[in-house]
């Protein structure tokens, strides 16, 4: 499969078969990731993988949503702070990059058979208390990976000529 055929299956998954997620999938997965750019090449980011029953009933506190507690596996993408670079008028790119990572996280998941889904929208505060993150560190995306037990719906995107002037 090409990358736009692979950019194109790629969807938001919102129910997960119980099968685990393989080690060495898994293994394949972070390693793409660890290979995102990022500004000046800081890689201000931190993955913590969610497996044990206890830590995702932890979890799905931040996100309280019926299908997330499908996954049989979630990973919490997270800025650190400190370690990102910030621009000369101040625009700090932790947001950026962890977006890149969470992004080649997503299509290389989708690459060997699973879903994922970005979330965003989910408690942060809670996640960090409850996942005891140091104080420069933000919980930015959390990430449900599994196998599908869903079908993609139809994505509507716009035109090349409204995307590109």
């Amino acid at each position: 499969m090409n990358l736009l055929e692979l950019i194109k299956s790629r969807y938001s998954c919102r129910s997960y078969q119980p099968a685990s997620v393989e080690p060495e999938k898994l293994d394949y997965i972070m390693e793409c990731v660890r290979m995102a750019p990022s500004a000046v090449n800081k890689q201000p980011w931190r993955f913590r993988i969610i497996s044990s029953e206890e830590d995702k009933a932890k979890l799905q506190r931040c996100y309280v949503r019926t299908w997330f507690t499908s996954a049989p596996m979630y990973i919490i993408a997270s800025i650190a702070h400190d370690e990102e670079w910030v621009r000369s008028d101040g625009k700090t790119h932790g947001n950026i990059d962890i977006a890149i990572a969470v992004e080649h996280l997503c299509l290389a998941a989708s690459e060997q058979g699973l879903g994922t889904c970005w979330v965003c929208n989910f408690d942060a505060l809670l996640c960090k208390e409850l996942f005891n993150f140091a104080n420069n560190e933000e919980p930015a995306v959390l990430i449900p990976i599994g196998y599908p037990a869903d079908e993609p719906k139809p994505k509507i995107r716009k035109s090349i000529a409204e995307i590109v002037k």
